[in-house]
């Protein structure tokens, strides 16, 4: 069975502007591009995975049947535009701003590479063939525990320092730097 590639995404500040702690479609603003970039990378063969570290949960802003209403709603905009995200991952977990049963340690929640390693699994994804498109030194760390060969850091979500910067293989201004970068 030959293995298929995969472009992990992080959600906020990625997919969406990171207003912070993103819980409705109100809320929800898509960054410039992201419908053309994502099906651009589904025409190059990715799977789309979604890999997003949702502490909101964990510290009670939201809950999680009000991600997963988020998560569809956003799902169901992405089919309006042709684009088919294969899977979505999320921790709610923080091992110290959360409220029990999400304070906690966990292996889930980037830098870990938990969610990663989860859908490599599932879908039979080879690491080699794929990418990480992040907006934090974290989502790096994840893509290379994880042994994902292409790091990309967008600079559409966080102020980032060289440092953050040197964690990646690319730095990219968005999302939509796929059309000309894949």
């Amino acid at each position: 069975m030959s293995l298929r590639k995969a472009a992990f995404l992080d959600r906020d500040g990625v997919i969406n502007v990171d207003h912070g702690y993103v819980s409705s479609p109100e809320q929800f603003e898509f960054i410039d591009g992201v419908f053309a970039a994502c099906r651009h990378l589904q025409q190059q063969g990715y799977l789309l995975i979604v890999v997003t570290n949702q502490s909101g949960i964990g510290r009670g802003y939201y809950d999680e049947a009000k991600f997963w209403q988020l998560t569809a709603w956003m799902k169901a905009q992405f089919e309006a535009h042709q684009v088919k995200l294969t899977d979505v991952y999320f921790c709610p977990h923080h091992p110290i701003n959360a409220k029990p049963p999400y304070q906690a340690e966990c292996d889930c929640r980037k830098p870990a590479p938990g969610m990663l390693l989860q859908a490599i699994k599932k879908y039979q994804i080879d690491p080699a063939q794929s990418l990480m498109l992040g907006d934090k030194k974290a989502d790096m760390q994840a893509a290379k525990a994880a042994g994902i060969a292409r790091k990309v850091l967008v600079l559409s979500g966080q102020n980032l320092t060289e440092a953050d910067k040197a964690s990646a293989d690319e730095v990219w201004p968005s999302i939509k730097t796929a059309l000309t970068a894949l």
